[in-house]
């Protein structure tokens, strides 16, 4: 085989690597919500009302958001300090374990006051296992790819929230179709245990893999750093808080055009449920053909002509997205949230690419970890309870909902105006500036 068709089985496997790991990232994550309100309240905290029993289920679904970015710090530090590929080994084993662990737990009338305990620990683990996953899937497809191609290969682990949602959302209509006795006392278990099949593939492609291109020069060049955080927040704090205001516009339409937008549809305007799902069924399907082809197009354009696209739209659409909403018509929620999650899937396709290449590679994974998971907590997990909380503060009215999103949209055009991606000078600059005590 020549070394060029070999080079480019080993960017195929790369990229598949990283999807794969991003896709068991949002799978877990979303099965778990899926579960918590239809199992967990009744097997693992049975001596609450039903209500309470599901809010306490849910706050168990939630917790693990908060503990993500140390997870980004944790194992940013290995990919950084170690290599890539040790830590996306880490992160996908870990999380691997700890989902297909639920799928074993002994319930509340076995265990008694463990099950619930032990439901929450495993619960953390995988979040602190997530906050370290993104970064490197990223990694390892940019990294790997071809210069004029890295829009293309940043895109593939972006497309793992919509595989992801796709297979959780399969897995359970499937078992749904089990006798309730039967769901309730093992079939809610079969998609945790049979996630560590996808586990088993990401592992065996991921341990084929050599480290990436770019840590293995910053490693022959001695520029290996001793302690990533540190020198991350001392040369690149500017850019930290840049991807953490840029983060804003791609996580917060996410959640509201799925989990608020779901909420909001059957809760407050009381459409059925059923429809309301499909609807974000076909807006994920279309965000997996769209994402791959807004990546190719910003190796053509660039990446911020792309994000700025994308977050001008999302600023527009923001208010006809509500009214469409508010006509009740599942006709127009299905096209208001199809546009919604193209609109979206046009920002998130370039963001890994784009934060990727404003940090060098020697603090690269720690950086874009820091940015990414500080901005899905501030900016993502808050988003549902803050237009809630508008709503129900203007009685009802969607409008403030919808000015807070497009207020996030000019705060993160703002943060990538000023964005300055690192070319080979200002690399070679900064090194000059660097304190190479620092390193090893």
């Amino acid at each position: 085989m020549s070394a060029n068709k070999q080079t480019k089985k080993v960017r195929t496997k790369a990229l598949i690597g990283s999807l794969i790991g991003s896709s068991i990232e949002y799978y877990d994550y979303l099965l778990y919500g899926t579960v918590a309100a239809l199992v967990f309240n009744k097997l693992f905290f049975p001596n609450f009302t039903p209500t309470v029993g599901l809010l306490i289920a849910l706050a168990s679904f939630g917790i693990p958001y908060f503990f993500r970015p140390l997870g980004g710090v944790i194992f940013s530090h290995i990919g950084d300090k170690v290599g890539r590929k040790k830590s996306l080994v880490y992160t996908l084993g870990i999380m691997g374990i700890s989902t297909a662990l639920i799928g074993f737990l002994p319930v509340y009338d076995s265990i008694g006051v463990w099950a619930p305990i032990l439901l929450v620990v495993l619960r953390l683990i995988q979040g602190i296992a997530v906050g370290g996953e993104w970064g490197g899937a990223v990694l390892l497809a940019v990294e790997y790819s071809e210069e004029k191609k890295r829009g293309f290969a940043g895109s593939v682990p972006m497309m793992g929230a919509a595989v992801g949602m796709i297979l959780a959302t399969a897995t359970m209509a499937l078992l749904r179709l089990l006798p309730d006795a039967q769901f309730l006392t093992w079939g809610w278990r079969v998609p945790f245990v049979g996630s560590l099949l996808l586990v088993f593939i990401g592992l065996w492609i991921r341990n084929g893999l050599e480290e990436t291109p770019d840590f293995q020069k910053a490693k022959d060049e001695g520029a290996v750093s001793k302690l990533p955080i540190a020198d991350t927040f001392k040369y690149h704090w500017k850019e930290i808080i840049l991807t953490t205001g840029a983060k804003a516009i791609e996580t917060a339409p996410f959640y509201m055009f799925a989990t608020f937008g779901v909420s909001y549809a059957t809760n407050t305007l009381k459409m059925p449920e059923g429809p309301v799902l499909n609807a974000v069924t076909i807006g994920t399907l279309i965000s997996l053909v769209m994402i791959p082809l807004m990546g190719t197009l910003s190796d053509r354009v660039g990446r911020k002509k792309v994000f700025y696209g994308g977050t001008l739209g999302v600023i527009l659409f923001s208010i006809p997205y509500f009214f469409l909403l508010s006509k009740k018509s599942i006709l127009l929620l299905t096209i208001a949230v199809m546009i919604g999650y193209g609109i979206w899937s046009v920002i998130t396709a370039v963001l890994g690419t784009m934060f990727s290449e404003m940090f060098r590679a020697e603090v690269r994974y720690t950086g874009i970890s820091v940015g990414y998971q500080l901005g899905a907590a501030i900016f993502g997990g808050t988003a549902p309870l803050i237009a809630t909380s508008l709503v129900a503060a203007f009685h009802g009215s969607w409008l403030p909902a919808a000015i807070y999103l497009m207020l996030l949209g000019v705060m993160s055009l703002i943060c990538v105006r000023l964005m300055k991606n690192l070319n080979e000078k200002e690399q070679e600059n900064m090194k000059k500036e660097f304190n190479p005590a620092l390193y090893e």
